[in-house]
């Protein structure tokens, strides 16, 4: 298995993550934008994943070369990116993330087929190769926060450009397994997997859960700048959840094989409807806000740990599919939703904006609670020697 290769990739992309969220929105503020059109820019980025991830998908399932997709999509991506050096208007900006996101958003739920046609029979080993993407997130946010304490705004894009090139270079050093090989299933098997009650609840589940980490990912740097913390400070902030959630990723191949699939997911949930309400009520006190960072180990890392299992165990024969579908309804859909919704009410109040998301998350706990029913999901998550 090629660990380091494999985990190269996930470093560089999540580094571009934590170089993008938690200062693209300061990037556009310091521009001159008003809350709804930083929402707008914010939310183009994750819904060219409700498209592009299941267009990729379906051709990596169908005709092969996943790995080719991946790599074209990481070119692209820098080549459009690099529009953002001509202009710097709304509707310009606006054209050129959907570009530059449309290639990027690509990639990622191809490559986690990729790492699991490397582990065949060891899939608790995911969050051992996904923990870097993690580390790589940590690195950047810090970085950043720190270069951009002391150097213009500006510099974000030359940061991101860097980081694009990484993601492609790394893309080079590694390919499927098992070579090219098309989906085993009909494309009416599929719709049979996407008729099942507890996959549908699945879906629905992780579209509120991303929605409600709208007003994070959009405008938490900006709360806390609102706090006067600084953009160090910040960095850290965003970090300590991240830490936290490579904490769990270490051994989290424990937590799959002690616990059934639905479990984790209800813990996730009720621990992400706890985490908003703190960020809302207690922002000013550092202790609780340090805190509910941590509870990033259940809002994003034990859920997506369970979900690409849950994605394994559902698609067979459509892997491809399935991650892109996961993508693009949750980060996709449920993401630009809560990117728009948080910039239509920012302005209005913050503390708001976050007791609206822990709603969101309560919603997708109840959906959980009672749909989310299966042999698949109601089994110790992982049986198999890891």
């Amino acid at each position: 298995m090629p660990y380091w290769r494999l985990s190269g990739f996930y470093f560089c992309y999540f580094a571009l993550l934590g170089t993008w969220v938690p200062y693209w929105a300061l990037y556009l503020k310091s521009l001159g934008f008003s809350s709804e059109e930083i929402g707008v820019l914010s939310a183009l980025v994750m819904a060219t994943k409700i498209v592009a991830p299941n267009l990729w998908g379906w051709m990596a399932d169908n005709y092969g070369h996943r790995s080719r997709i991946i790599r074209y999509g990481a070119f692209f991506g820098i080549v459009a990116f690099s529009g953002v050096y001509l202009r710097s208007d709304f509707w310009w900006l606006a054209a050129v993330v959907v570009a530059y996101s449309f290639f990027w958003n690509a990639v990622l739920a191809q490559f986690d087929v990729v790492t699991l046609s490397h582990l065949a029979g060891r899939y608790g080993r995911y969050s051992r190769i996904r923990v870097w993407g993690s580390i790589g997130f940590i690195v950047a946010v810090l970085g950043v926060g720190w270069w951009l304490d002391t150097h213009p705004i500006v510099h974000l894009l030359y940061l991101i450009s860097a980081l694009l090139s990484g993601i492609w270079l790394a893309s080079l050093l590694v390919s499927e397994k098992n070579g090219n090989q098309r989906g085993a299933q009909t494309r009416a098997s599929l719709l049979i997997i996407l008729r099942h009650p507890a996959v549908l609840a699945f879906f629905a589940i992780s579209f509120f859960l991303q929605l409600s980490h709208g007003p994070y990912y959009t405008f938490f740097s900006i709360y806390l700048e609102a706090q006067d913390y600084s953009k160090s400070a910040i960095g850290v902030l965003w970090s300590l959840g991240v830490i936290a959630e490579v904490l769990l990723f270490i051994g989290m191949h424990r937590v799959l094989a002690a616990f059934s699939l639905r479990n984790i997911v209800l813990w996730s949930l009720g621990l992400s409807c706890l985490r908003w309400l703190l960020i809302a009520y207690f922002v000013e006190y550092p202790v609780v806000l340090i805190f509910a960072q941590c509870l990033h180990a259940a809002s994003f890392g034990s859920y997506h740990a369970a979900s690409i299992e849950i994605i394994r165990r559902s698609f067979v024969g459509h892997q491809g599919q399935g991650m892109a579908l996961y993508s693009g309804l949750s980060f996709g859909l449920g993401g630009a939703a809560g990117a728009v919704l948080s910039g239509w009410a920012w302005d209005l109040s913050g503390v708001l904006c976050f007791t609206v998301a822990a709603f969101a998350a309560a919603v997708a706990f109840t959906i959980a609670w009672h749909y989310l029913r299966s042999p698949l999901y109601e089994q110790s998550a992982i049986t198999e020697h890891s």
